[in-house]
């Protein structure tokens, strides 16, 4: 019979309480419990600081740690023009942004950020080229895109990218910002509006998006190109965060019409469903970080009126956890 030391070269520690730094796969008997246990990686959302007031359609730029979230709606019709900065555990009032809007592109650092399109106050909203950039204080006005729309973004405030998103009609469009203007990048391989971004200007991924769907496609600086990879989980409005090749997709509302709180990474590859599931299922919502460690804010429900607003706030960890090992 195999034994743990034949296939590892060493014995099962025996300790009296479990190890304060866990590595992965780690194994030992804890002599106080009488107990065996393992350290696997455990994926898990879990609450954070509540945003100050309700928000649904925000942008967000930063960590989880040191992130900004800016624009979106706080009632049906009404936008805002507020920005609110993450430190890891609450939310604190930044500077205000010139045009109030909902559904604009972010992109950035909480203290380098920038917001671009979006549909200003009313009902129907109206969409707004404006783009501006914000410096850990104040917005100030940058160049402006193309057209009037509303979209997603990635990035950051000097090499910033957007593609697709709705005028009158959905669109492809792609367009690289260097800091003072955009110019026009590679037409998207699918039309669709709320394209969920990650990455940078040369190396970003492209999924989801509105109608619903499940197709990813990658750019690299020029073009788009499909990636056989899909998300499991077809739904639009999601967030996302990471880079090209490790990226992360949480939330969203799946057709027929349901808010859903899957977590689904990317390696590169594949889309794998993560076991954790945000504790709030939710549309309309914004977020960023890295694969591993994100965070998911604001959104909320659908309705006719649009989406209600929530003030919910997930942090995203993925981390070596003491499990007891049981026979079942």
């Amino acid at each position: 019979m195999a034994t743990y030391k034949g296939i590892s070269g060493f014995n099962i520690k025996s300790l009296s309480s479990d190890p304060s730094n866990l590595v992965e796969g780690e194994i030992w008997y804890n002599s106080t419990s009488g107990t065996l246990k393992v350290a696997p990686l455990v994926e898990s959302w879990a609450s954070g600081g509540n945003i100050p007031s309700a928000r649904g359609g925000s942008a967000f730029a930063g960590t989880q740690t040191a992130g900004a979230l800016f624009g979106g709606r706080t009632s049906v019709p009404t936008t805002t023009d507020e920005t609110k900065e993450y430190n890891g555990t609450s939310w604190t009032a930044g500077g205000t942004m010139t045009t109030a809007r909902l559904n604009l592109g972010g992109c950035g650092t909480q203290t380098a950020a920038l917001a671009s399109g979006g549909s200003t106050t009313g009902s129907p909203a109206t969409n707004t080229d404006a783009c501006e950039e914000y410096n850990g204080a104040s917005w100030t006005a940058g160049g402006t895109i193309s057209s009037r729309r509303y979209l997603k973004g990635c990035g950051t405030q000097t090499a910033g990218l957007i593609t697709g998103g709705y005028t009158t009609t959905a669109v492809n469009v792609t367009e690289e910002y260097n800091g003072a203007s955009w110019t026009a990048g590679g037409a998207n391989t699918f039309t669709k509006y709320g394209i969920a971004n990650s990455g940078t200007q040369t190396a970003a991924l492209g999924f989801s998006g509105s109608p619903a769907h499940t197709a990813t496609n990658s750019y690299n600086g020029t073009s788009w190109t499909a990636v056989p990879a899909t998300i499991n989980t077809e739904r639009a409005d999601m967030a996302a965060a990471g880079i090209q090749t490790a990226a992360l997709a949480f939330g969203g509302f799946t057709p027929p019409g349901a808010e859903t709180g899957a977590t689904e990474s990317y390696d590169g590859s594949t889309w794998t469903t993560s076991p954790g599931s945000l504790g709030t299922a939710r549309t309309a919502l914004t977020g960023g970080g890295t694969s591993t460690v994100a965070l998911a804010a604001g959104g909320g429900t659908t309705s006719s009126g649009g989406v209600t607003p929530g003030v919910a706030t997930e942090e995203f960890s993925i981390a070596a956890t003491a499990k007891t090992i049981t026979t079942s």
